[in-house]
């Protein structure tokens, strides 16, 4: 079977434009002039939304205006007649198709009958109405792009949200929309004040202060007043106001819940953006076609909810929306947003329903098996978790999907899924205790997390491997899922697809690169150690050339890509991992290939000199930098212990020279914590006295330099914490004694500095520790072997 190409599906920005774009174009129309006016000049409108039985009220913004024009007011580009009514009409929701110098040249006036100028433009539908009955018919001799500040105001009749009709200017003119209260009736800027403290409760969910509006302005509930043509209803559910939403719901009619704004966003499309569950709820509750309703990019409240990741969201309109309504695309789309924002669940339960989804391609020929290629922190090997929580991960049980019942719907909630997962007491009480010490809990979704995306992973492999030999090549055709995952470094899916088609290992991509090759470039060492996996077959696979004629020893020679350089702290680490992953190649490979040149007549080593000739650079002037603070900090300590030793607490006897509390356990204390401190600062400062005289060759940087820096700081740690021991014992020979209590305060304090400090440069000295032994990065386990 052939997969199926499916167009890319709609994104946050295109969901809700009305978040992602700037002020509202109007176009006005007048007896003498039809104006654009818009910022920018270049955007061009987008269809009006269709008018439905529910779109039945007016929009109070600030392009609602009055229908009386002072008499002496002349728009700016009109010329004066004796009856210049306008009307405004909202045409923001457009793509823009004219580039801005193009949409310049048109601010010349030209014949209404040349309109073929802008193709996109909506066709107008021109009437009367009660409060301007005088108005009848238009003549339009010519057409003006004017700036925003020239627009004027229209009968309050004339509404911009009626369906656009024909241009032809003939024909019975249709019955205006429902005009607001003469109350309201203004200019632009009374109107947005009128309905501003309405928009502001709305959105702290002040209900006492909105009911007091909405008692004053009978059916205010239901008026637009924004800009995109939001109710109040709209603006609470975003806000997340939930006992707001469910006043307001009080006061409408059941139809009413399904007003729609410009884009024909709904208000439960904005619950679902906003996750929480009880405000879709009540809206679903009161009308249950809510679920059902699309907007103009043709996705439902459901499909926005998975692409904002809001799991419970999800499964509570998938329990409320008719299997009947999704289509085979809207699965699709809810496959691909669910592996995006990483609810796997959600992906499971619709994959293991429709599997024919796992071969789906979009028009850039990618599937749900190349999205989550892109998804490293799916899996264990990417995680990145601390010393700790990888502890507490190896302890944690997570049941294997593979182990759960097929559930009966994909509609069944998370809760009814959670509740089967839990077969015996003993799970429930493990459950328990995970959910409620907090750290635990969050390795605990990790685990789980990484659980579902290697059964995701297993179930679409699964369905791909029934294609024939063909497809398959077909299907891993670039863009591959296969050299993404090992751009990612994400060994679970490199040895699930080898495992299963060991052919993979000698496919290459565009440009003749195998997934080692991608590997070394992007500095995997977990991929790049499934080598050692498949025998002398490495040896063929090595030897393979790049179209720039360039083996695998050459790519070690590039310099790493930032985003892998930045994990390792200071240019002068790094140096050191770029030298052991070149060195660590060079093993693997045949001696031949170490003296082949590339296109350009380099070798791997020359490559490898010029490529890190700047990194080569900023780790000497970080490694001299780091050299002189520490030394400046370990040339005091020395002064001050070596004084100390001379001046010591409680003075010397008189006759004999000695100390006076030479006998005391404090004084002994006192004594060794001084010379310790003295000891180890001078052999910090002669550390990094020969780091600063250090040639800084390349070699250098491997382990010569990375050793003496981790000598130098070692011991200034050591003398500074002893230096801190040396206070303590001296305040207790000169205290101790009247005010003994304070003794136990004061030690605990000095512990403070060193507790400080080694956090502080723990990080910075684990990473050099972990770069001296840096062929630990190379090191395997068990569960990262091939087979």
């Amino acid at each position: 079977m052939d997969p199926t190409k499916l167009q890319r599906f709609p994104s946050i920005s295109s969901c809700f434009p009305e978040r992602f774009s700037g002020p509202s174009p109007i176009v006005e129309i007048s007896q003498q002039k039809w104006s654009i006016s818009s910022h920018p000049m270049h955007q061009l409108p987008r269809p009006i939304p269709p008018q439905s039985s529910v779109d039945k009220y007016p929009v109070a913004d600030d392009r609602q205006v009055s229908s009386q024009l002072p008499t002496n007011v002349v728009p700016p580009l009109a010329t004066p007649t004796s009856s210049s009514q306008t009307i405004a009409i909202d045409l923001t929701d457009h793509a823009s198709s004219v580039s801005a110098p193009e949409a310049v040249q048109h601010q010349k006036r030209f014949d209404p009958r040349s309109l073929q100028h802008f193709p996109s433009l909506p066709k107008v539908q021109y009437k009367s109405t009660p409060q301007s009955s005088d108005v009848t018919s238009w003549n339009i001799p010519s057409v003006d792009l004017i700036d925003q500040r020239s627009s004027y105001s229209a009968p309050i009749g004339s509404h911009h949200h009626d369906k656009p009709a024909s241009s032809t200017h003939s024909g019975p003119i249709p019955t205006p929309l429902p005009s607001l209260p003469s109350s309201l009736k203004g200019n632009k800027r009374s109107t947005r004040l009128t309905y501003a403290p309405l928009y502001q409760a709305a959105m702290k969910g002040d209900w006492e202060k909105a009911d007091d509006f909405l008692k004053s302005h009978p059916g205010a509930i239901n008026i637009r007043i924004t800009k995109e043509m939001d109710t109040i209803l709209h603006i609470a559910a975003g806000a997340k106001h939930t006992k707001f939403v469910e006043e307001v719901i009080k006061l409408m009619a059941v139809p009413d819940l399904a007003l729609r704004n410009k884009y024909n966003n709904t208000a439960l499309c904005y619950a679902a953006a906003s996750g929480v569950t009880k405000i879709a709820e009540l809206m679903v509750n009161r009308n249950r076609n809510l679920p059902m309703i699309r907007n103009n990019k043709g996705v439902t409240p459901l499909y926005i909810a998975a692409l904002f990741g809001h799991r419970d969201m999800v499964w509570y309109l998938f329990s409320v929306t008719s299997d009947a309504d999704l289509t085979q695309e809207d699965y699709s789309g809810l496959l691909i947003a669910a592996i995006s924002t990483d609810l796997f669940d959600v992906a499971l339960s619709i994959i293991q329903h429709r599997p024919e989804l796992a071969i789906h391609k979009d028009v850039n020929g990618e599937t749900a098996l190349h999205v989550l290629a892109r998804k490293p922190a799916a899996f264990a090997s990417k995680s990145g978790l601390g010393m700790w929580h990888r502890f507490m991960y190896s302890w944690i049980f997570v049941e294997s999907e593979e182990k759960r019942s097929c559930p009966s719907s994909v509609f069944e909630t998370r809760q009814h899924q959670m509740n089967r997962a839990s077969g015996s007491l003993v799970l429930r009480l493990l459950h328990t205790f995970q959910m409620l010490v907090p750290g635990i809990h969050v390795v605990y979704e990790t685990k789980v997390m990484h659980v579902q995306a290697l059964e995701l992973l297993k179930l679409l492999w699964e369905q791909v491997l029934l294609l024939n030999d063909s497809e398959i090549s077909g299907f891993l055709g670039s863009p591959s899922p296969l050299f993404i995952a090992a751009e990612f470094g994400i060994l679970e899916f490199i040895a699930e697809l080898i495992r299963s088609y060991p052919d993979l290992i000698w496919k290459v991509n565009d440009q003749s690169r195998s997934i080692f090759h991608i590997a070394v470039m992007h500095r995997q060492e977990k991929i790049f150690n499934l080598m050692h996996d498949i025998g002398a077959h490495k040896d063929m696979i090595t030897s393979y050339r790049d179209d720039s004629n360039a083996n695998i020893l050459h790519l070690a020679g590039m310099v790493a890509p930032l985003d892998q350089l930045n994990i390792i702290s200071g240019a002068a680490l790094q140096m050191q991992r770029e030298l052991l992953w070149f060195k660590e190649v060079e093993k693997n490979v045949q001696p031949s290939l170490k003296e082949m040149r590339d296109k350009c007549g380099r070798t791997p080593r020359m490559l490898f000199t010029e490529e890190h000739r700047g990194l080569v650079k900023e780790g000497e002037k970080w490694m001299k930098n780091t050299a002189s603070s520490c030394m400046l900090v370990a040339t005091l300590i020395t002064t001050v212990m070596f004084a100390a030793i001379f001046t010591v607490p409680g003075g010397n006897d008189n006759n004999k020279g000695t100390p006076i509390f030479l006998e005391s356990k404090s004084f002994i204390v006192f004594a060794l914590a001084d010379a310790l401190a003295l000891f180890s600062s001078v052999t910090s400062i002669l550390m990094f006295l020969s780091i600063l005289t250090s040639r800084y060759a390349e070699e250098d940087f491997l382990q010569s330099l990375p050793k003496r820096l981790v000598v130098g700081l070692a011991t200034l740690f050591c003398s500074i914490a002893s230096m801190l021991v040396a206070f303590a014992a001296t305040f207790c020979i000169v205290l101790g004694q009247k005010l003994a209590w304070i003794v136990v305060p004061i030690s605990l304090g000095s512990s403070v500095p060193i507790t400080l400090f080694a956090f502080l440069q723990f990080p910075l000295f684990a990473d050099m520790i972990h770069s001296l032994l840096g062929v630990g990065i190379f090191a395997r386990k068990n569960s990262e072997m091939l087979y």
